[in-house]
């Protein structure tokens, strides 16, 4: 008789284990922080504090708005991901579509996170 492990939900299909989804979405925020520069990273690490939500949930809601204005200079279509994602830390919807997102730059922009890109043949 075959042994069955009882180590919580199987993974689904073509994606990792409902246990390593939180630690891999960590693994690739951090990847594409590394991209940034010293004080922009700064920033981002202390707005993903869980002390931050104060400041994190009304700069998003900000960055999401401005990014309508997106025909002015100052503001562009840039602020509505990081709107986004900043607003994906404390809303679980948010949070696995940021997820998706974050493995989808990962299999085709790689470069985007500093990945060398997947051999082509």
């Amino acid at each position: 008789m075959a042994e069955t492990r009882s180590d919580g939900p199987a993974p689904a299909p073509g994606g990792p284990s409902p246990q390593r989804a939180p630690r891999q979405r960590e693994e690739l925020i951090e990847l594409a922080l590394q991209r940034l520069p010293a004080k922009g990273r700064v920033a981002a690490r202390w707005l993903r504090q869980p002390t931050a939500r104060w400041a994190r949930i009304p700069m998003g809601v900000l960055l999401v708005a401005g990014s309508a204005f997106a025909l002015l200079p100052v503001f562009g279509v840039w602020m509505l991901p990081v709107g986004l994602l900043l607003l994906a830390e404390d809303l679980p919807p948010l949070r696995r579509l940021s997820y998706r997102l974050l493995r989808w730059v990962e299999r085709r922009r790689p470069h985007w996170l500093g990945l060398a890109p997947p051999p082509k043949g």
